[in-house]
């Protein structure tokens, strides 16, 4: 069977009263179970990591028991592939020094138009630092899919490096990354993904896809303000971390810098425990590639992802639907229903002469949020000419939204009368 919304919204407390929370892809709601964690460890188990004393034990095995869960949420090999830092974009900032040593001057690195600027700065910066040149790749501004014909000529270049989203917090499309990763891999270079939006979404395999890197945030989906680097172990071993003398040599703690998070590894804990249940609790027959191949935890984390995915199918339709029938609505992304496995529940639009930012107080009026402006994705507002106008409007369900909802917001929309 599907979800049953009523189970999935009784376990996120902020969802009590009328609120609609749709600006998700900035952050979602946390769910009970994450926030039960940080509780208990913050009572029970606070101190610092690797002492001779019990609290110290107990915060280093709830450390190790979150890294193993997270490694079974994307199928990584081993657990000391998995990093904890603040956010993707600290994260980043970081591991691109480490990464950015390799590259001599005169390399060639490649970058898409259609990413949040956390996988476009940090880069572009390394190269300035090392004499590298960086190549961008377009996308189609009809429907914002990349340009796969630039992807290939860039990549005939040589490059040493791509970095690229697993789906744009833009306009929603999901980048064929798997095919991407592959043709990268031949060309001889190394590949970081953005898989910030994509992780609430849909099921995520570093074994399958095989990206050398791989990074997204706890807050994103149903969890802490946290952030998740994964990288090859071998690629993490053999870089150089910049870190304090005492710091450990190995990683994943050579590349975590200073004291960690617990708390919030706690709660990322709490967010592999629901979406375990969910998967246990929904057991729907899903068409899962590979599938016995999962087995135990890994295999009801897919099940939930897939779970999540199928339901949200529907909310997507619902939205493509009635922005439709609202006048003066340009939608900038796929508006395809048969297409839907080719984007996230992201949908950026516009309305004709009203600025993002009043359609957004206006919406609050109604305990409706969604977010407006660019999002950090300044490229994709640049490349589509709306950042002179104000951005886009975004809204973004998660799986606790509801098809009633959608039609809240439609009915807002036009009651306001834009």
């Amino acid at each position: 069977m599907g979800i049953n919304i009523n189970w999935v919204r009784g376990r996120f407390p902020a969802l009590s009263d009328s609120t609609i929370y749709l600006d998700n892809p900035g952050g979602t709601q946390i769910v009970q179970d994450s926030l039960d964690r940080m509780n208990d460890y913050l009572v029970h188990c606070n101190a610092n990591f690797h002492g001779a004393f019990a609290t110290s034990r107990k915060s280093d095995e709830i450390i190790a028991e979150t890294r193993s869960g997270v490694a079974d949420f994307i199928n990584a090999k081993r657990p000391e592939e998995i990093i904890f830092g603040p956010n993707m974009t600290t994260l980043t900032f970081n591991i691109s020094r480490s990464i950015a040593r390799t590259w001599k001057r005169g390399d060639k690195i490649v970058l898409t138009r259609l990413e949040h600027d956390a996988n476009i700065t940090p880069w572009v910066i390394a190269a300035q630092e090392r004499g590298c040149s960086v190549i961008y790749v377009d996308f189609h501004p009809e429907d914002c899919t990349l340009n796969m014909e630039e992807m290939v000529a860039a990549l005939d270049q040589q490059p040493v490096f791509v970095a690229l989203g697993y789906a744009s917090n833009a306009v929603g499309t999901i980048n064929p990354v798997e095919k991407i990763i592959s043709l990268a891999h031949q060309a001889g270079a190394l590949v970081y993904i953005d898989a910030v939006q994509y992780a609430p979404h849909g099921p995520i395999d570093v074994q399958k896809t095989s990206p050398d890197f791989l990074v997204f945030s706890a807050y994103k989906f149903f969890g802490p303000h946290i952030g998740v680097l994964y990288g090859r172990y071998d690629l993490l071993d053999s870089l150089k971390a910049y870190k304090v003398r005492p710091a450990s040599l190995y990683p994943p703690e050579k590349f975590e810098t200073g004291t960690k998070n617990h708390e919030g590894i706690a709660g990322l804990l709490g967010v592999i425990q629901y979406l375990e249940q969910l998967g246990s609790t929904f057991n729907q027959e899903f068409d899962i590639p590979d599938v016995n191949k999962y087995t135990g935890r890994k295999l009801l984390l897919k099940k939930a992802m897939f779970t999540i995915r199928a339901y949200e199918y529907e909310l997507s339709r619902s939205i493509l639907d009635f922005l439709e029938e609202i006048p003066g609505v340009t939608l900038y992304g796929l508006n395809d229903v048969s297409r839907l496995e080719e984007r996230v529940p992201t949908f950026g639009f516009a309305l004709k002469d009203v600025h993002p930012r009043v359609v957004a107080q206006k919406l609050d009026e109604y305990e409706i949020f969604v977010w407006d402006g660019n999002y950090y994705a300044l490229s994709v507002t640049e490349r589509l000419g709306v950042e002179k106008d104000g951005g886009l409007i975004r809204i973004g369900p998660v799986h606790y939204n509801t098809i009633d909802e959608i039609a809240r917001l439609k009915e807002a929309l036009t009651e306001i009368g834009f």
